[in-house]
């Protein structure tokens, strides 16, 4: 988590709301804890001019470049902020393992706020969640940068 917070102060510093995500590897054999980084990205939607890059899905399309394969089986993104339906939903394509964040987002997020498409019984793939990792600071990176702009 702490190097998706990185990433997403970054991304603020570029004036893209600082949202910052990781794709670790699978596990190696025999181990439990997630692999190595396959991918990190912020928000890049201002300088690209594209509604769809969120950090998340920067993240998957970087992290199935590096693998060659668009089925992140046994990954895990980690992100700064609750994914919303747009991330979550491609998470579950991606056939990530889990999904681990840290700040909740009452007003767009899908993993348990306000909707929940990552346990969702009715789709094919249902990735662990794994909420509030380090959610006070992901929590100020946010705060912090809309309190500039709207000072």
């Amino acid at each position: 988590m702490r190097l998706a917070l990185g990433e997403a102060v970054r991304a603020g510093g570029r004036g893209e709301v600082p949202v910052g995500a990781v794709v670790l590897g699978p596990p190696p054999q025999g181990m439990s804890q997630p692999g190595a980084v396959l991918a990190v990205a912020g928000n890049d939607r201002e300088a690209s001019a594209d509604p769809t890059a969120h950090a998340e899905v920067l993240a998957l399309r970087a992290a199935a470049a590096a693998t060659g394969d668009w089925r992140l089986t046994g990954c895990t993104l980690v992100v700064t902020l609750e994914p919303c339906t747009m991330c979550a939903g491609a998470a579950v394509l991606a056939r990530v393992d889990r999904v681990v964040y840290g700040a909740v987002d009452e007003k767009a997020g899908a993993a348990g706020s306000l909707w929940d498409v990552l346990r969702d019984r009715r789709l094919n793939h249902r990735p662990e969640v794994v909420m509030g990792v380090l959610a006070d600071e992901c929590g100020a990176v946010l705060t912090e940068f809309f309190s500039g702009r709207r000072a």
